[in-house]
Parts: structure tokens; C-alpha cells; sequence
């Protein structure tokens, strides 16, 4: 399907777009994961494009946040091999990748959640190209860009938190009249997810299969698993009271973590055209809130 170096991949992926798709869910073999990625994401295309612009960010900007992405390298993974030792060759790579996209993009520069998305990157390929699958991540190579998750005020978290919630009330009411009862808003268990698409507390053999479908995919798989996630725990949770249910939603059980449990309940969600209503929706409500804001302002002038 790729060919050598990927040499085949978009003709394959033109003339046969379901059996990707369906490869694609089944796992990426962890051999190849790398360079697909890549293929898949758009970002071998924008490294392609763009020769000598890693070398130029890392070696000859400066960046304003270079004392907060060191001060947050060590908690990025902390018990993984790679980014154990203090200024080893994980620490360094991962640094110099959030540095030089804190460069390139001024207007989002850095903020934590993104070092366990190039940390997770770093596992599978170079600095230069981990680099660009966050541009390309973050920029919106292929899906709709990410970089809303981390602009001032997190814009995209608090729209996709919005979609989640009213998701997971259409599809398990009970549960959803529950978290009601007990003030359980989809900030206090949600954020991370989309922040971190699940690489953050979530075990690497489950994230890697979920990051395969969402670089091909887009952000959807992250609301078909955290559907599926609150559906496979639907019978406890509506049993735990408040304190034991924040506990319990960043706790999921051994058994919920499990691939090939978690995936094909995930992939039994269809949320497409329901999340495009539901921007639109949060759009307008956000649209008349902001003028509202604004007339108010004009009444009471500072």
C-alpha cells in the first residue's frame, strides 16, 4: 500500500479509500506507524516543502517560552524510557521540537498539553518530521486545525466539550441526568482528552491505536471513544456519587482499556452530521453572546 518511501501511498489511497480506512482501524503495525503517519497527516508533504526551516527555529530563533517548556519536559511522560534522564536525548529532542513551533507560530506558542502530542510523535520519527506533523496538526494540513485547543481562553476545547456534552445526553440520558444531580460539568473529565487526544493518562498500546484512526480520520474519534468509554462504564456510573465519580472518570477499569473492546463500540457512534449541527449551534449562541458582551459595554463604558 505505501510502496518504497511511501512512493505508492496517495494512488492507493484514491483507488481504495474503504480498505485503508479499514486497515487503518485494525492498527497501523508499529514498524511502519511512523511513516504513515506522516503520509496520512499531510506533514511529509509540508517537510517536502519546507527545507531548512526546522535547522533555521531551533538553531538561530529565541522564544519566549523557553523557561516554561523546560520547566514542563520533565512531567511529559515521566515514566517512559525516552524521557527519563534529565537532559538525555528525549528531553532534548522534545525540547527542541516545542521550542521551535512556539517560534513559528508566535500567536499560539506554547502550552503544556502540546508537549505529549510531540512526545508521542518523538517515539516514532525525527525531530524534523515530528515537527511537522504538529504544523500539520495544528495548521490543518489534511482536518480541520487543532490550534484552537490552545490559543488564549482554549476556544476549540470549550466548543468540543459543548458537542460532547450534548452527545453523551442524547445517547445515554440516564447517565447524563445523573452527572446532572451531581454537578458533573464535561470540563472536570473531558478537557484532556481533547487537549491531549488521549495520549496524556491513557495506556500507550490504546492511545497509539486511537492516534492511527484520528490522524486519519480527524478530531471525531475522540468523541466516538469518549462515548464509548462512558457507555462501557454506563452501569457503574450512575451508581457513584460525586466525589467517587471524579475519581472514577480518570480512572477507567483495566478492562475498558482494552482496543479491541473500546474501538469497535467507538466505531458503532455516528456523530458526524450531529457535530456539525451542534457547532453550528454553539456558534450562534457564542455569536449572541459576544453581542450581547459588546452592548453591554456600550451602555456601561469603562
Amino acid at each position: 500500500m505505501i510502496g518504497v518511501g511511501g512512493s505508492d501511498w496517495k494512488h492507493y489511497v484514491r483507488r481504495k479509500p474503504n480498505v485503508v480506512k479499514r486497515r487503518i482501524r485494525k492498527g497501523i503495525p508499529d514498524s511502519l506507524r511512523g511513516l504513515v503517519w506522516q503520509l496520512i497527516s499531510g506533514s511529509r508533504d509540508l517537510l517536502l516543502m519546507n527545507p531548512g526551516v526546522y535547522e533555521q527555529l531551533v538553531i538561530y530563533e529565541t522564544s519566549a517560552s523557553e523557561l516554561d517548556i523546560i520547566r514542563d519536559i520533565s512531567r511529559t511522560f515521566p515514566s517512559h524510557v525516552f524521557y527519563q534522564q534529565r537532559h538525555g536525548p528525549g528531553q532534548r529532542s522534545l525540547y527542541n521540537v516545542l521550542k521551535a513551533y512556539s517560534v513559528y507560530d508566535r500567536q499560539v506558542g506554547y502550552v503544556q498539553g502540546m508537549g505529549f502530542l510531540a512526545g508521542l510523535l518523538l517515539l516514532y520519527m525525527s525531530e524534523e518530521d515530528a515537527f511537522w506533523l504538529l504544523v500539520a496538526l495544528l495548521k490543518g494540513a489534511v482536518h480541520a486545525p487543532m490550534e484552537g485547543l490552545y490559543l488564549e481562553g482554549l476556544p476549540l476545547v470549550q466548543q468540543y466539550l459543548f458537542q460532547f456534552d450534548h452527545l453523551m445526553r442524547e445517547y445515554m440520558p440516564k447517565l447524563g441526568e445523573h452527572f446532572t444531580r451531581e454537578m458533573i460539568n464535561p470540563s472536570m473529565y473531558g478537557s484532556q482528552w481533547f487537549i491531549t487526544v488521549f495520549s496524556y493518562s491513557f495506556p500507550f498500546h490504546l492511545a497509539l491505536r486511537i492516534w492511527d484512526v484520528f490522524l486519519y480520520e480527524g478530531v471525531k474519534i475522540v468523541f466516538k471513544v469518549g462515548l464509548a468509554l462512558l457507555k462501557y462504564c454506563h452501569d457503574d456510573l450512575v451508581k457513584l456519587p460525586f466525589e467517587k465519580l471524579i475519581h472514577a472518570l480518570k480512572n477507567f477499569p483495566d478492562d475498558a482499556m482494552d482496543p479491541d473492546k473500546l474501538l469497535p463500540m467507538a466505531y458503532s457512534f455516528k456523530v458526524s452530521k450531529r457535530l456539525e449541527e451542534l457547532k453550528q449551534e454553539y456558534e450562534k449562541k457564542n455569536g449572541k453572546l459576544a453581542a450581547s458582551k459588546a452592548k453591554q459595554k456600550q451602555k456601561h463604558p469603562a
